[in-house]
């Protein structure tokens, strides 16, 4: 295992034990996609699934954990993070075919996986129905998680049933009945919740129909170039900030504000997609999240309509307690 930092990792796990890469005070600038934040405590990633189980088995339960993948949905307060990271993007990176016939084929994703990549794997298998991933700029397991989805398709529609891990380390294999799903939302049934509250996805199935390779990547190809076209690419951004209200869109209403523009620092709300927060180059989370609750507040208060946001914020506040 490779180690930085402590000799004994909390006193309690024997890092022989380990295969990982354990970092301690990592910056998570490097780790989310708007380039910005501040520092974890500690950063593990796992050689494999199974020895992120032995991680998670030997870590004290009173340490926060967050899984992340390609951090993309993802803001670390200029605080910092006190707990552990799990990054899993090209560590739970199996990716391959289960089994295909005449009228479908099922693909297993590891959660580490990123989208694109699985939704060209299935392509290239003429597979059919997985193109919309190409869009999703995170991996296997944010999808899940989240259940994303673009241009009318949504990852749960597609899934045959799931693997997680749980605090404990236990495996479990789960099919999409033991879940709420709905937009933008996953949620296990209270039933199957297990005691420490925390589960997470390892991977998943995907049932696709049979397709053709040629019209899936012209399909995945048009769906690139809309998206070059509509967003703010060549700027670190975490993707759309807020969800789609019903019946509505949350870029129509930020920018019927008139906040298209709006800057907090180096953050910027964009000109070319109002959904989406640029990082001009020197934004600090502090930053990015005053436009978040600026741009809540003014929809709210000028539409009477309550965004939700569907990125994630974790952390500490600089001052209070880092």
């Amino acid at each position: 295992m490779s180690f930085s930092g402590e000799e004994d990792f909390l006193g309690v796990i024997d890092i022989s034990l380990l295969r990982g890469e354990l970092r301690v005070r990592e910056s998570m600038r490097k780790h989310v996609s708007w380039r910005a934040g501040g520092v974890a405590e500690y950063v593990y990633l796992p050689a494999d699934l199974h020895d992120l189980a032995l991680f998670l088995r030997h870590l004290p339960r009173t340490k926060p954990v967050c899984m992340i993948g390609l951090g993309s949905n993802l803001l670390v307060r200029d605080g910092g993070f006190h707990g552990v990271i799990v990054a899993l993007h090209a560590r739970l990176n199996e990716l391959f075919l289960v089994k295909q016939d005449q009228a479908d084929g099922l693909i297993y994703a590891g959660a580490g996986v990123p989208c694109a990549k699985l939704a060209r794997f299935a392509a290239l298998h003429h597979l059919a129905g997985a193109e919309f991933l190409a869009g999703i700029p995170g991996t296997v397991g944010g999808a899940l998680a989240m259940n994303a989805g673009c241009y009318g398709a949504e990852t749960w529609q597609i899934v045959e049933k799931v693997r997680t891990i749980n605090r404990a380390g236990e495996l479990h294999e789960r099919n999409p009945e033991d879940y709420l799903v709905g937009y933008r939302h996953v949620a296990l049934q209270q039933k199957f919740s297990n005691v420490d509250g925390e589960e997470w996805f390892a991977g998943g199935w995907f049932r696709l129909e049979r397709g053709d390779h040629d019209i899936s990547r012209q399909k995945i190809k048009a769906l690139l170039t809309a998206r070059i076209n509509s967003q703010p690419l060549n700027f670190p951004n975490a993707g759309s900030v807020f969800r789609n209200p019903a019946g509505d869109y949350a870029a129509r209403l930020i920018e019927a504000c008139g906040l298209k523009g709006y800057r907090v620092g180096g953050a910027m709300v964009s000109t070319k997609h109002a959904n989406f927060i640029i990082n001009n180059g020197n934004a600090t989370a502090s930053d990015i999240e005053a436009i978040i609750a600026m741009i809540r507040n003014t929809v709210k208060e000028r539409t009477g309509t309550e965004l939700i946001q569907e990125v994630r914020i974790i952390g500490e506040i600089r001052g209070n307690g880092s």
